[in-house]
């Protein structure tokens, strides 16, 4: 067969090496892709460059030869301002696969703002640090995601959820539970505390009720869901419906903001022992 009748490995950008984007960024490495990083404070790149990959200046210079472009920021703000600085520089028939949590609000208004030759793939994860590290995230894949699905099968499971922005719009539907779940592990703890219930007995029977899945999310180290992202993630829905459970959440989350940076566990101990 032909040499030139096998695909060539596509190059990748990857923007965002925050606490899930350097993991992602290092597992895409690992599978062999040919990586460009760009990150706003540059030494976080240095583990990556040490591994192989090329670290640019800027934004638009990190796309330009890149055949798929991924970010992993942190706000719709910095999401919004990476697509007015990388937008005249991507190539045609490039992809560009935005993984972080901003609403599919934003999702459309970045994708009418791009030339017509690109195509946006919203794929906002499920998983924390631990997830990404493994390659075990899931990716809720809106938009045509053909052609970039085997690069993020690198990053976990891809599910497809329809048209453009709806990846975008299950995140939200998935962090609503997920934060209010963990916040209601908090109270339960903070009844069985009143009651004289034993942590581990109460830990246990919670474990085995409805909110199974929050608990041990909610008692999780080593991995960092920061609680200023949750509150963000938070506003985001509660923009949208009205959700005064979550919004009740988003209040206690943002209440304090000496946790800002401290993973959602945090909150869950503050909740705990809260003064009446």
């Amino acid at each position: 067969m032909d040499q030139q009748e096998h695909p060539r490995t596509p190059r990748l950008a990857f923007l965002g090496l925050g606490h899930m984007g350097a993991p992602m960024a290092g597992r895409l490495l690992a599978a062999g892709h040919p990586l460009t990083v760009w990150n706003r404070t540059a030494s976080r790149a240095a583990p990556l460059v040490a591994r192989g990959a090329r670290l640019a200046a800027s934004p638009a210079e990190a796309v330009r030869d890149a055949d798929v472009v991924l970010t992993m920021l942190a706000t719709p703000e910095a999401v919004r301002e990476i697509a007015r600085q990388i937008g005249p520089a991507l190539r045609p028939g490039a992809h560009w696969v935005e993984l972080s949590t901003v609403g599919p609000e934003l999702v459309r208004e970045v994708a009418a703002g791009l030339p017509k030759e690109v195509a946006l793939v919203d794929a906002p994860v499920l998983g924390s640090t631990d997830k990404a590290r493994a390659g075990t995230l899931g990716l809720l894949a809106g938009g045509d995601a053909d052609a970039v699905e085997p690069v993020l099968s690198a990053l976990g499971t891809v599910t497809r959820t329809g048209p453009s922005g709806t990846g975008a719009a299950l995140k939200l539907v998935v962090n609503t539970a997920v934060l209010g779940g963990v916040a209601l592990v908090g109270e339960a703890m903070r009844l069985a505390d009143a009651l004289g219930v034993p942590e581990e007995t109460a830990k246990a029977a919670l474990g085995r009720s409805a909110l199974g899945g929050a608990v041990p999310r909610a008692f999780a180290e080593d991995v960092h869901f920061a609680v200023e992202l949750a509150v963000k993630d938070a506003g985001l829905a509660t923009s949208v419906a009205h959700l005064p459970a979550l919004e009740a959440v988003r209040e206690h989350f943002a209440a304090h903001p000496d946790l800002a940076h401290e993973d959602i566990a945090a909150a869950v101990t503050r909740i705990r022992t809260a003064e009446n």
